[in-house]
């Protein structure tokens, strides 16, 4: 996984609640293996709705835009992951709302994206923002936990244990390697505490 420190890019402004992961990519489309990508089917139904918010993905201002803002409860329903693989897919590296779905969130890190929790009034502002509506260049920075627009910032929350997996490009796996001393250092402790519980050689 690549580390995330910071990024700076345009941020899709997505003034949406409650998007499910049926929304965000629609079963019909995860038939298809991973290996083509996901990410043309992003939101795939929501776009093609007249009128509906989620248009502005399509929107040539935000084109290449790698943050996506969006209002609470994103990444709400079922448990799929391929709803992390079309945004991925589509170029999203942070997702900046209110509150996630929780196994969502957890889908996010594992596949290098940031679910930066922001509160509800710094999302509106955010949506509402001149600069965030132009297309402007928004920073994503992960160490301090702010997000920065011109000369104002917002901070964010996420959990301590993805922020180390993220910064660091860590897996599960090399997450818990990341212990491995300690791991040895109980070990060798154990073995002396209980000589009973080592098996014989």
């Amino acid at each position: 996984m690549t580390p995330f420190t910071t990024l700076e890019s345009p941020a899709c402004p997505l003034p949406l609640a409650n998007v499910d992961t049926d929304q965000i990519i629609p079963a019909r489309f995860m038939k298809r293996p991973r290996s083509e990508g996901y990410g043309a089917f992003l939101m795939h139904d929501l776009r093609g709705e007249p009128g509906n918010a989620a248009a502005v993905l399509d929107d040539a201002a935000f084109e290449g835009a790698q943050v996506l803002i969006a209002r609470r409860n994103f990444g709400s329903g079922s448990s799929r992951e391929a709803a992390v693989y079309a945004l991925a897919d589509y170029g999203f590296r942070c997702i900046a709302a209110p509150s996630f779905g929780d196994i969502f969130a957890s889908n996010a890190v594992k596949n290098g994206v940031v679910p930066a929790r922001i509160s509800e009034a710094d999302a509106e502002a955010l949506l509402s923002d001149p600069g965030v509506l132009a297309g402007g260049r928004i920073v994503v920075d992960l160490p301090a936990q702010l997000l920065r627009v011109g000369n104002k910032q917002f901070a964010f929350e996420i959990e301590p244990v993805w922020k180390t997996q993220l910064v660091n490009g860590w897996d599960d796996i090399d997450m818990t390697r990341s212990y491995a001393a300690a791991i040895d250092d109980f070990a060798a402790a154990d073995s002396k505490r209980r000589p009973w519980a080592v098996p014989a050689a």
